[in-house]
């Protein structure tokens, strides 16, 4: 089956958070939305399919999350990243964010540390905060335009501030880098030594450009997957969010059943019927629809690059290895992170995450949703580009 992604479907007036809450998060109902990670593409076909064919049956009862489900993600996740987790492994969420809060109230105490690798995706500090548990922060190195893990600094924190979990993002978002083997097994050994359980999201796992390949952190050992949950879904690949569907993978099974105990005390152990009538036919179907997405999203970050390069070459991009979110440094146009949020906001008038909501080391950076059709990326660059033209 053949997709286009240069499809402009309206989104307005579709309660999208994206297109209709823009004025509300930026102040200005004008600003072109770059920003919230979905995209603007309709899904797989045999999604909507199985969603038209699910809701044509008319009955909505009480849901039984049968062996299908875990049956079609363990095939995905075999085929597409060479890691098989058993079927018995898979727990529910509703949505990645809920199940790592469910996590951290399962496996750690009120005032453990937590650490983050920062600049990364901001609800997890609210994650962390709003949950009685305390934020420890490593920042990532950055040079020569690439991000690395700084695990010195990371040991150092570790050890010296009583981290008991860590919340890894792989890929990581905001910065686009899909983590190799070799940093994954050092981080994994570090948490080992010092008694640091893993909580791995890994919800951009299938973004990854070739012909670099995703690696989840559990696939490297054994003892690494019993030493983390991995968390997966199919809102970011097949632009599925608004269904709140989400697995939780726990190998170790004393850690299972805590999880389990705690998703029946909060009356949570139910899925959403849609979700996951979506997530089997995507895991089962998608596999067009991803390889296409990918291309045309690589399409869109060399268009980016290029744009960039010639009409504002003062906004340099930060090379992503996966994800449709572009981290653009911002830093030659010699603003404040706040002068530079109301630049973008009302200059330029387009809607971009700030960078200092990712954390103090997001100062003087911007993050571009590059999930959409082109010309609807055109128009936020022309945006852009005039606004920075106007600063010379």
């Amino acid at each position: 089956m053949k997709y286009d992604f240069d499809e402009i479907i309206d989104r307005r007036n579709t309660d999208s958070a994206k297109w209709d809450a823009v004025g509300l998060r930026f102040g200005n109902e004008n600003a072109w939305p770059m920003w919230v990670a979905d995209t603007d593409f309709r899904s797989p076909r045999p999604v909507l399919e199985a969603l038209e064919a699910r809701v044509r049956h008319g009955v909505f009862g009480y849901t039984y999350s049968g062996p299908a489900y875990n049956q079609s993600l363990a095939a995905w996740m075999r085929e597409r990243h060479g890691w098989a987790p058993d079927e018995t492994w898979v727990s529910l969420a509703p949505g990645v964010l809920a199940g790592l809060v469910m996590c951290l109230e399962a496996f750690t105490e009120p005032g453990d540390g937590v650490l983050l690798q920062t600049p990364v995706y901001y609800p997890f500090f609210s994650v962390i905060r709003d949950n009685g548990r305390r934020m420890v922060k490593s920042d990532l190195g950055f040079a020569a335009g690439r991000y690395e893990m700084d695990l010195g600094d990371l040991e150092d924190r570790v050890r010296s501030e009583n981290v008991k979990a860590l919340i890894l993002c792989s890929p990581h978002n905001p910065i686009g880098r899909a983590w190799s083997r070799e940093e994954l097994t050092r981080l994994g050994e570090i948490c080992l030594e010092y008694g640091v359980f893993v909580l791995s999201d890994e919800i951009h796992s299938d973004l990854v450009y070739p012909p670099l390949r995703h690696v989840p952190f559990a696939s490297i050992s054994d003892e690494f997957a019993q030493n983390s949950m991995t968390a997966v879904s199919t809102s970011k690949t097949f632009n599925l969010p608004a269904l709140q569907d989400a697995a939780i993978i726990i190998p170790d099974p004393e850690r299972r059943r805590k999880y389990e105990d705690l998703l029946k005390a909060r009356k949570m152990a139910m899925r959403n019927v849609l979700g996951m009538a979506a997530s089997e036919a995507a895991w089962r179907h998608g596999r067009d629809y991803l390889d296409q997405l990918l291309e045309y999203l690589k399409g869109n970050l060399e268009f980016a690059k290029a744009f960039l390069a010639e009409r504002a070459p003062e906004i340099r991009v930060v090379e992503p290895e996966a994800t449709y979110l572009v981290w653009l440094d911002c830093r030659a146009l010699d603003l404040d992170h706040r002068a530079l949020s109301d630049f973008m906001t009302h200059q330029a008038e387009v809607a971009l995450d700030p960078g200092h909501w990712f954390g103090e080391p997001g100062r003087g950076f911007m993050r571009m949703n590059i999930g959409c059709p082109r010309s609807t990326l055109a128009r936020g660059l022309e945006r852009l580009a005039k606004a920075v033209a106007g600063r010379r």
